[in-house]
């Protein structure tokens, strides 16, 4: 079980730190000319808000993998599964009400429950 929960949590650390360098680069991008799209752009958020969002993917994809004891090992993944599954909850809201389409976020959302609950402490 050990090993699947491993492959889980690689999984859903590289799909959020692809999400999130993605969104540093299409702001370098914008930066470099004025046709490519903000990152409020992207989001329809101010910047601001758009940066936590990327710091958040970024700080709990590193925090999935980063094999560090605080009093128990599976402390650290269950705390950055869990920040993840938060923001895969609002960002499937975010795209629900922009009508977007919202199951590749509630398969994310899934993956980061079941990284929880095998971490879980028993």
């Amino acid at each position: 079980m050990n090993s699947l929960l491993w492959i889980a949590q690689i999984s859903l650390a590289a799909v959020f730190l692809f999400a999130g360098f993605s969104k540093i680069f299409l702001q370098r991008r914008q930066a470099a000319g004025p046709q490519a799209p903000s990152l409020s752009g992207y989001f329809a958020l101010p910047d601001g808000i758009a940066a936590a969002v990327v710091l958040l993917e970024i700080v709990g994809a590193v925090g999935l993998l980063i094999p560090f004891d605080l009093g128990r090992p599976d402390i650290l993944p269950l705390v950055a599964a869990a920040e993840l599954a938060l923001l895969a909850v609002a960002a499937c809201v975010y795209h629900g009400r922009r009508h977007e389409p919202t199951a590749p976020i509630i398969a994310v959302f899934l993956l980061a429950l079941f990284v929880i609950v095998g971490r879980w402490p028993r």
